[in-house]
């Protein structure tokens, strides 16, 4: 990788700048060739309002009643911007979930003005990702490359475009201060790449650029106590966009290699009581028997300590090198065994459906009547947000009006137990519930909780 100077020599990222001139290389090569690839997003969406009424107030009703008719509402349309980057000439757009997410209308503004309306083709909340495609009639757009991520030094300069705070598109630079960050958001694949080049609202969705032009990374989010940037600024890595992009392109949705394992960071302790020099790597202490990791051979006490020769510092890392692969592919997996390191070739695959979900409302005379069920899988309960090892009788939603809604019951609600005996799948549970003579005593799992209630009918 290189930074060109207009008319002057390259300067390798390898070597330190030796001089005011080196110092003084240009980035405005570079900009110009990337800013038509970088486009800015502006979305609309319709939100529904109750307006306030000088007959809600207490005192009015204490004397007059609330019979005064419904609430009033209007409708409200809420704009918001970010940004984008073209990844193919054919007006394939990649942005961040959190941008066009509710969106009713989505507009595409590129670098020479023109604006085009958007449809998103692909959306993936558990990464912050979104896929969107315009209409250019057989026009070839201008686009940007990804770089191999995996290739990136803290160090590294960089450069960010977007707009932020819908003042026009806007070009920062920076470094890369850290990589595979925890950002601390709803991003349930926390390895991102950290820079101080400047990102603000509005900055989302685009582009982190090397210094050879490719992308490094699609911005996504910032550290901020004032809402502006304090230098501390994440971007998702460019390996895990191309893998969301080509799953999601070829299967219109966003399928990702599951490990089918679960377990714990190496700390200090743990490393000296296994016999590690160091800290780091996964200690496994859960496999699922249809996952990917029990076929590979992986086992309950393995230690986890690198990918394809990349080394895996904790869970999180673990989750984002497997998530960043392809589907179809091999990864090595660098496994601690018994004193030994050993290798382990696994196939890369998505979280199995086993059991099918097989999804129906339950009727009859009992308390989940009109709750709408289906069998949980790691595919389905992935689907949900939910664990990958959850398993059972998952609630998917509740008929409005029905018995099921009057106790109580919610979306993502596991039915755990019907009068002591654990549910396993829908036809247990069917047959639990009508057998129970008109008693019942529900146990349910919610968000981590076991809770409980009796029903006599």
């Amino acid at each position: 990788m290189a930074v060109i100077a207009a008319g002057g020599p390259a300067l390798s990222k390898d070597v330190v700048p030796s001089s005011q001139a080196q110092i003084m290389l240009s980035f405005a090569p570079l900009v110009k060739k990337a800013v038509p690839a970088v486009v800015n997003i502006f979305t609309k969406t319709r939100i529904t309002q109750t307006r306030p009424s000088l007959f809600d107030d207490p005192f009015f009703k204490r004397f007059f009643g609330g019979n005064f008719g419904p609430p009033q509402q209007r409708q409200k349309i809420q704009n918001s911007l970010g940004s984008g980057v073209l990844v193919d000439g054919e007006g394939i757009i990649v942005t961040n979930y959190h941008v066009v997410s509710g969106a009713d209308e989505i507009t595409v503004a590129l670098s020479d003005r023109r604006e085009f309306d958007a449809r998103v083709i692909v959306s993936d909340e558990r990464t912050d990702l979104a896929i969107l495609k315009i209409d250019v009639e057989g026009e070839q757009l201008p686009y940007l490359e990804f770089s191999d991520s995996d290739t990136l030094e803290i160090g590294d300069l960089v450069i960010a475009i977007g707009n932020p705070f819908g003042v026009g598109q806007t070009v920062t630079s920076g470094i890369i201060s850290a990589l595979d960050r925890n950002a601390g958001v709803s991003n349930d694949i926390q390895s991102f790449i950290q820079t101080d080049a400047a990102i603000n609202p509005g900055n989302s969705g685009g582009a982190l650029l090397t210094m050879d032009g490719k992308i490094a990374g699609i911005n996504s989010a910032i550290f901020s106590k004032s809402g502006g940037s304090l230098g501390i600024g994440f971007a998702i890595p460019a390996n895990l966009v191309k893998a969301v992009l080509t799953n999601g392109l070829a299967t219109g949705k966003v399928v990702r290699p599951w490990l089918g394992a679960a377990g714990q960071e190496i700390t200090g302790d743990v490393a000296d009581g296994l016999g590690l020099e160091k800290p780091g790597g996964v200690l496994i202490n859960k496999i699922h028997p249809y996952g990917a990791a029990q076929k590979a051979g992986l086992r309950v006490g393995d230690v986890v300590v690198s990918i394809d020769d990349k080394e895996i510092l904790g869970p999180d890392t673990l989750i984002y090198r497997i998530a960043s692969g392809v589907i179809g592919k091999t990864a090595r997996l660098g496994v601690y065994r018994d004193g030994e390191f050993m290798p382990l070739d696994m196939g890369l695959e998505p979280a199995p459906e086993t059991p099918p979900r097989a999804i129906e409302t339950l009727t009859g005379r009992h308390p989940l009547s009109g709750a709408i069920v289906g069998n949980l899988s790691p595919a389905f309960a992935l689907e949900l947000g939910m664990p990958a090892f959850a398993d059972g009788v998952v609630v998917t939603e509740v008929v409005k009006g029905s018995v099921a809604e009057r106790y109580g019951l919610r979306s993502r609600d596991i039915l755990f137990r019907v009068n002591g005996a654990k549910i396993i799948d829908i036809a247990q549970a069917k047959a639990a519930l009508q057998e129970a003579g008109g008693r019942w005593q529900i146990s349910i799992r919610r968000n981590g909780r076991t809770l409980s209630f009796k029903v006599n009918l």
